[in-house]
C-alpha cells in the first residue's frame, strides 16, 4: 500500500541512527513508502559519537551474518550514497597482554571461519615484523584485513539524505511520545501533538526505545553510557590499521584509528556518565588520563601527542551485551532494533538490510533468534518465579 497523505506510510521508522536511516534506505529501495522520525538530528547520538571502527572481528558469532552483510555496504557506500563517508579497508587488528587471550585469538580465527570471517593470528617475533611500534608486553595480534573504519559523524546522515532522495520522508526534531497500534494501523503521536500513521512500525531509537517498546507491553532493561572519546593534534600518517586491545580487565581496553589528515582518534576504558532523560553524557577527565597512559603503553612512540577534543553521546546497553533485533513478540506489524551495547555502527548497515527485508518479505535468511525481545520476558519470568518460591 502506497501512502495517501503525508503523514501516512507502509512504515514508520522511528530513530534516524545508523539503524534507523540504513532501514528507511533499503526499504525506499523494496519501494516500501517510508517515514523517518528522529527526535533530534540524525546520527546525533549514539551513532555519531563512537568511534567509528567497522570492526566485524572479537563479534559474538551470531552477529557475523549481519556484519558481513553490512561490510558490503560499507565497501559501496561512495556508490549507494553519492558521498564520502570516509570508509577506508584499512584493516583491524586486536592485540592481546595475557595468555588466555592468545587461547582465545586462536580458538575465535577458527570459529569465525565457518561465519565468512578470515582473520590471521601473529604470535611473538613474527607479530613484531609486522607491528614494530607495539610494546613488547604484547603477546598476539589478530588482523581482519578487510574491516577498516569511517566517520560516524558523516555515515547516518549521509544514510538519512539518500533514503530522502529515494523518496523517504525525514523528519528531524520530531520526538514521539505515545505509539499503538489502532484498526490494524500503528498511530505514532508527536509531543508537538502531529500523527503518523502505517501498516508497520520500527523501533530504532537506542536508549529511548523502551519508552516506546513499554507501550506495546514489552521491555527491555537499557542502561545508558558515554563513550569516552578523544582525538590527538594531526601527525605523520602511518598507522593504517585500526587498533586495539583485547581484555578482560577494562581499565586495559584501549582503540585508536588514525585518519589520513593525521588525527588519532582514541577509545576504550571505562564508560562515562549519560542519562537519556537529558540526553546529554560527559567524558571523565581521569578516563581521558587513563587512556592515554594505555595507549602509552600500547605503542610508546606515541607518549608525546596531545589531545586537543574530548566528546561523548548516550548510548544504550543491554545485560547481555547483546542487541535487540527482530519482531516484536506481542504485535503484528512492529520490528525493534536497538540495545547495542557500544558495538552498533559497523552492523548498522547490515541490521538495517535485514530488517527492510523482514518488514518487506516477512522473512530472512539470517536468524534473529538470538536477539529477540522475547529472552528479557524468560528472564523477567524466571527471578519472579525464584522470588515467589
Amino acid at each position: 500500500m502506497s501512502a495517501t497523505t503525508r503523514n501516512e506510510a507502509d512504515v514508520i521508522v522511528i530513530g534516524g541512527g545508523i539503524m534507523g536511516t540504513t532501514t528507511a534506505f533499503f526499504l525506499r529501495q523494496r519501494n516500501r513508502s517510508v517515514i523517518l522520525l528522529e527526535r533530534g538530528l540524525t546520527g546525533q547520538q549514539a551513532s555519531g559519537v563512537n568511534f567509528g571502527g567497522i570492526r566485524r572481528q572479537g563479534r559474538a558469532l551470531p552477529q557475523l551474518a549481519m556484519a558481513n552483510r553490512a561490510l558490503r555496504t560499507w565497501q559501496r557506500s561512495a556508490e549507494l550514497l553519492g558521498e564520502d563517508i570516509e570508509f577506508l579497508p584499512s584493516g583491524h587488528t586486536r592485540v592481546c597482554y595475557h595468555q588466555q587471550d592468545v587461547e582465545n585469538f586462536d580458538q575465535y580465527a577458527i570459529d569465525a571461519r565457518a561465519y565468512g570471517l578470515e582473520l590471521e593470528v601473529l604470535h611473538g617475533e613474527a607479530m613484531f615484523r609486522r607491528f614494530p611500534f607495539l610494546c613488547r608486553e604484547v603477546l598476539a595480534a589478530s588482523i581482519s584485513p578487510l574491516d577498516g573504519h569511517a566517520n560516524p559523524r558523516l555515515a547516518a546522515p549521509a544514510f538519512g539524505r539518500a533514503a530522502a532522495r529515494l523518496g523517504a520522508q525525514v523528519i528531524e526534531e520530531t520526538e514521539i511520545v505515545r505509539v499503538e497500534k489502532d484498526a490494524g494501523r500503528f498511530r505514532v503521536e508527536s509531543a508537538r501533538g502531529d500523527v503518523y500513521w502505517a501498516a508497520q512500525l520500527v523501533i530504532c531509537a537506542g536508549a529511548w526505545a523502551s519508552r516506546l517498546t513499554e507501550q506495546f507491553g514489552e521491555t527491555a532493561p537499557l542502561t545508558a553510557r558515554g563513550p569516552q572519546m578523544c582525538v590527538t593534534e594531526p601527525v605523520p600518517y602511518v598507522f593504517k590499521s585500526s587498533m586495539g586491545v583485547f581484555t578482560s580487565v577494562k581499565d586495559e581496553s584501549i582503540y585508536f584509528r588514525q585518519i589520513p589528515r593525521g588525527n588519532i582518534i582514541v577509545g576504550g576504558g571505562p564508560p562515562g556518565p549519560a542519562d537519556a532523560a537529558t540526553s546529554r553524557a560527559s567524558v571523565l577527565p581521569i578516563n581521558t588520563v587513563r587512556q592515554l597512559a594505555q595507549m602509552r603503553r600500547l605503542v610508546p612512540a606515541l607518549a608525546p601527542l596531545h589531545v586537543i577534543r574530548v566528546w561523548s553521546g548516550v548510548e544504550s546497553y543491554l545485560p547481555d551485551s547483546e542487541p535487540v533485533i527482530g519482531p516484536s513478540s506481542q504485535v503484528d506489524g512492529l520490528f525493534y532494533a536497538f540495545g547495542f551495547s557500544g558495538s552498533g555502527f559497523q552492523i548498522g548497515p547490515g541490521v538495517g538490510e535485514t530488517l527492510a527485508e523482514l518488514v518487506d518479505t516477512g522473512s530472512t535468511a539470517i536468524s534473529l533468534d538470538a536477539f529477540s525481545i522475547r529472552r528479557f520476558a524468560k528472564q523477567q519470568a524466571v527471578r519472579s518465579t525464584i522470588v515467589t518460591s
